[in-house]
Protein backbone atom coordinates (compact mmCIF):
# COMPACT_ATOMS: atom_id res chain seq x y z
CA UNK A 1 0.00 0.00 0.00
CA UNK A 2 1.19 3.65 -1.09
CA UNK A 3 2.21 5.88 1.52
CA UNK A 4 -0.14 8.36 -0.16
CA UNK A 5 -3.05 8.33 -2.59
CA UNK A 6 -5.12 10.48 -5.30
CA UNK A 7 -8.33 10.85 -4.86
CA UNK A 8 -10.58 12.98 -7.94
CA UNK A 9 -14.23 13.29 -7.35
CA UNK A 10 -16.20 12.32 -10.50
CA UNK A 11 -19.64 12.02 -9.01
CA UNK A 12 -21.66 14.97 -7.74
CA UNK A 13 -22.86 15.39 -4.50
CA UNK A 14 -26.37 16.74 -5.63
CA UNK A 15 -29.07 14.61 -3.74
CA UNK A 16 -26.74 13.05 -2.02
CA UNK A 17 -27.26 12.55 2.04
CA UNK A 18 -25.25 15.74 4.06
CA UNK A 19 -23.30 13.76 5.97
CA UNK A 20 -21.65 12.48 1.97
CA UNK A 21 -21.09 15.89 1.13
CA UNK A 22 -19.09 16.97 4.30
CA UNK A 23 -17.15 13.98 4.22
CA UNK A 24 -16.25 15.27 0.78
CA UNK A 25 -15.48 18.52 2.02
CA UNK A 26 -13.48 16.75 4.53
CA UNK A 27 -11.02 14.94 1.78
CA UNK A 28 -10.29 18.54 0.41
CA UNK A 29 -13.10 17.65 -2.46
CA UNK A 30 -15.79 20.05 -3.16
CA UNK A 31 -16.74 20.02 -7.05
CA UNK A 32 -16.16 17.59 -10.11
CA UNK A 33 -13.22 16.69 -11.24
CA UNK A 34 -10.60 18.00 -8.61
CA UNK A 35 -8.21 16.07 -6.98
CA UNK A 36 -6.02 15.74 -4.07
CA UNK A 37 -3.33 13.38 -2.51
CA UNK A 38 -3.95 12.78 1.03
CA UNK A 39 -1.73 10.61 3.33
CA UNK A 40 -2.76 7.05 3.53
CA UNK A 41 -4.03 6.52 7.13
CA UNK A 42 -7.19 4.44 8.33
CA UNK A 43 -8.88 7.59 9.16
CA UNK A 44 -8.71 8.56 5.64
CA UNK A 45 -9.61 5.20 4.57
CA UNK A 46 -12.26 5.27 6.31
CA UNK A 47 -13.52 8.54 4.57
CA UNK A 48 -12.90 7.26 1.25
CA UNK A 49 -14.92 4.34 1.95
CA UNK A 50 -17.86 6.42 2.82
CA UNK A 51 -17.98 8.02 -0.48
CA UNK A 52 -16.32 5.67 -2.69
CA UNK A 53 -18.77 5.46 -5.75
CA UNK A 54 -18.12 9.43 -5.99
CA UNK A 55 -14.50 8.91 -6.05
CA UNK A 56 -11.47 7.47 -8.40
CA UNK A 57 -8.72 6.23 -6.29
CA UNK A 58 -5.08 6.20 -7.67
CA UNK A 59 -1.92 4.86 -5.84
CA UNK A 60 1.19 7.61 -6.01
CA UNK A 61 4.38 6.30 -5.94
Amino acid sequence: MADKVKITQVGSTIGRKFDQQDTLKALGLNKMNRSKVVEDTPSIRGMIRKVQHLLLIEPVK
